[in-house]
């Protein structure tokens, strides 16, 4: 599961993303657009400013913008950024590759080769997919009653 750092990193940068060449946004704009609280915010985007993702401009007029084009940032690099790893388990990881505790060799365990399968699918679309490509919100499920 992505943490909640990382959920709010994507919401900030896509923030960023929709006002790209629009000049500097304010943080408060972005906690309220998104939901994220403030102080988390200023954490997430100090980090995205290291990376080199973000640009602050401090005064009266500041804020944040994209350092990079919204079509040369991948959702990929932004989970590797904040969680580490796409995989779901620590030994499906490509780059952070750990053995997992309390499982048969990596050579016999098929679950490993499942989670090596749907990490793969999984990277290749995160890779392929940038700020720029237009996500369409999905509607709530509908909540079923107990049988």
């Amino acid at each position: 599961m992505l943490s909640q750092k990382t959920r709010y990193t994507i919401r900030a940068l896509q923030h960023l993303a929709d006002t790209w060449r629009q000049g500097p946004v304010r943080l408060d704009a972005i906690a309220e657009a998104q939901n994220i609280p403030r102080k988390f915010l200023t954490v997430i985007l100090s980090e995205m400013v290291r990376e080199g993702l973000v640009v602050s401009h401090r005064g009266r007029d500041g804020g944040y913008e994209l350092a990079l084009a919204p079509v040369d940032v991948r959702y990929g690099d932004i989970i590797r950024l904040t969680r580490g790893s796409l995989a779901l388990v620590p030994c499906a990881a490509r780059n952070a590759h750990e053995k997992c505790a309390n499982c048969l060799p990596e050579a016999e365990c098929r679950l490993r080769g499942l989670m090596l399968t749907l990490r793969d699918e999984m990277a290749a679309m995160l890779d392929r997919t940038t700020l720029a490509d237009p996500i369409t919100p999905e509607p709530p499920f509908e909540e079923h009653e107990a049988v």
